[in-house]
């Protein structure tokens, strides 16, 4: 199988992380893209994790080749890439390398991540800069912070989501 993941906080995911994993697919034709929710990033101070998750799942539910997967869920613990990679290639029949879909500003303090080097032996690269779409999660929660509309930059049902469960007020 080629594989791709997507592994980020997605908080929340919006229509920017979407539209990059689709541009993935499309040109190196992978089976399938793996969105990999972090539970507790390392780099990050993030809540909310289940909303989260439930965000991701509902913005890729009518794409036949995005999946999402709950494997840093069921760690618990920091959301190590590393520790993610190792657990992915015993349980997939990987084709090659196992492909990582990254931005390229995250590119750019890779080195600081947990077992770098040894990482960099495992995942090919897909980087992307916001050109596809300049959209952030810090200016969704902004907006939704100051009462502004979000819908062109969430899926309708994720931005639903937000509403119902009052997130990011």
């Amino acid at each position: 199988m080629k594989l791709c993941i997507f592994a980020g906080t997605f908080n929340p995911i919006h229509r920017a992380h979407l539209k990059m994993a689709q541009l993935a697919l499309d040109k190196y034709g992978f089976d399938k893209i793996l969105f990999i929710p972090a539970f507790n990033p390392p780099h990050k101070n993030t809540a909310l994790c289940e909303h989260r998750y439930k965000m991701v799942e509902l913005a890729i539910k009518n794409h036949l080749q995005f999946e999402i997967s709950d494997i840093e869920y069921k760690r618990e613990g920091k959301s190590y890439t590393y520790l993610t990679i190792l657990e992915l290639y015993e349980k997939y029949d990987i084709e090659g390398k196992i492909n990582f879909i990254i931005g390229k500003d995250s590119v750019d303090n890779f080195d600081t991540w947990y077992e770098a080097e040894k990482l960099k032996e495992l995942i090919e690269f897909v980087p992307f800069d916001r050109t596809p779409e300049d959209i952030s999660s810090s200016q969704i929660r902004q907006r939704v912070k100051e009462n502004k509309p979000i819908d062109d930059l969430v899926t309708k049902e994720v931005g639903d989501y937000i509403e119902r469960h009052g997130l990011y007020k």
